[in-house]
């Protein structure tokens, strides 16, 4: 676990229609149906302006702690002002500190395993907008790395 600062990230993708909650394992459920769509219909390669080939996913507008509904987004990283096509959204994660950790291991499993680390971990967070960096190092699903970042 590391601090680091990140400026203003512009994100063009797609979001869940309605807030999920860690509830039951429905956000496992519903982010996990978020990222088939994103995948299945070719998002990523559909974003105007795309400046890099990262795949962000943005946990934000909470209600609350962890416990509680939030927002889920996936996209990629815009310039400012860039297009949104009609079928997408466009999600903006202000600057700000974060703690960043690193998920290592079997997708998706490394993931929900960290975030439970992270949920029992003594933080004091924003809940503003946590997010998820995919890059080339999360392409091989047995021995993948994804950067985890939470706004402190």
């Amino acid at each position: 676990m590391e601090k680091k600062h990140t400026e203003t990230i512009y994100l063009t993708g797609i979001a869940l229609p309605e807030k999920t909650t860690n509830e039951n394992n429905q956000a496992m459920k519903d982010c996990g149906g978020l990222w088939e769509k994103f995948e299945k219909g070719g998002y990523f390669t559909k974003i105007p302006q795309r400046i890099e080939d990262k795949v962000y996913a943005v946990y934000f507008d909470y209600e609350g702690d962890h416990t509680k509904p939030y927002s889920y987004f996936i996209g990629c990283r815009v310039e400012p002002g860039s297009p949104v096509p009609e079928d997408m959204e466009s999600v903006v994660i202000p600057p700000g500190d974060f703690k960043m950790f690193t998920a290592k291991g079997k997708m998706p499993e490394c993931i929900g395993t960290m975030w439970g680390k992270i949920w029992e971990a003594d933080i004091k967070r924003a809940y503003k907008a946590d997010f998820e960096v995919y890059d080339e190092r999360s392409r091989d699903w047995e021995n993948a790395e994804v950067d985890i970042f939470i706004s402190i």
